[in-house]
């Protein structure tokens, strides 16, 4: 209890899975902490709850795509709660169907990734972090993904705007680290939020165990706990660094996997 005693926090899609994992355990380690969320329902729902539980909590809507909807957000932040001194960039889309390769990708698919994958940061840090400064300090924590470090058969925007994240990381830490101001991004490999769980069938979760080098999956907590973890005063020397959460799944050569199953039928 009390890693982030007294610190404000806004998360960003934080209605569900990774946002929402955040979102209650900073509350729930003392922050006073704002869900943004396009789900404005979901987002609510999830403030009530923490505040039934006597935590402090409020919601308001975000798009993410929308420059004035972050600036506002960042502003509802500070009006609740009297300051920022964490801001949780957690949005991010993917769309298997239009996001594809290079050749074939659908190019305002493309302009649509990059706005709300890598803009909404820049933007949500922007806005951020002249109250940070004015708070002696902050930590920004964005959303990159394993994606950024390996290349795949589609998702080119995906990929290209979370290596962006992992750049933009950097960036932010070194130009405002003088002012206090932290920033560190977490990078997921495949966890089973309910968005994943209701559309990944068991053969591709199963690919996926084939070459997790950890014998199960990896859950939205899993996350949220690191986020916390940047969040807190337990990280004051580490920024521009992007944790790469994956369960062991980029390890390996990536023939391991099939060069073991050979060697057990000799």
């Amino acid at each position: 209890m009390d890693r982030v005693k007294n610190k404000v926090a806004l998360v960003t899609g934080g209605a569900s899975g990774i946002g929402l994992s955040a979102a209650t355990l900073l509350a729930k380690e003392g922050a006073k902490v704002v869900i943004a969320d396009f789900n404005l329902e979901g987002a609510k729902e999830a403030a009530d709850a923490l505040v039934k539980e006597g935590f402090e909590a409020s919601a308001i809507f975000l798009d993410a795509g929308d420059a004035s909807s972050i600036e506002g957000a960042v502003n509802f932040t500070v009006e609740q709660y009297g300051t920022l001194t964490v801001l949780f960039n957690n949005v991010g889309l993917t769309n298997l169907k239009k996001d594809l390769d290079v050749v074939n990708i659908d190019l305002d698919e493309w302009d649509r990734l990059v706005n709300v994958n890598l803009k909404s940061i820049l933007l949500g840090s922007r806005f951020a972090i002249p109250y940070m400064q004015k708070a002696g300090g902050g930590s920004i924590i964005n959303t990159a993904s394993m994606a950024a470090f390996a290349s795949d058969q589609i998702r080119t925007a995906y990929g290209a705007t979370k290596a962006g994240v992992v750049n933009m990381t950097k960036n932010i830490a070194t130009q405002y680290g003088k002012d206090h101001i932290r920033c560190n991004a977490v990078a997921p490999g495949l966890i089973l939020t309910p968005a994943a769980k209701n559309n990944m069938p068991e053969e591709m979760l199963a690919i996926y165990s084939k070459f997790n080098a950890l014998p199960y999956h990896g859950e939205a907590d899993d996350i949220g706990h690191a986020v916390v973890f940047l969040a807190s005063d337990e990280s004051k020397f580490m920024t521009g660094q992007t944790l790469q959460i994956e369960g062991g799944h980029y390890l390996a050569n990536p023939t391991i996997a099939d060069t073991n199953n050979w060697l057990a039928t000799l």
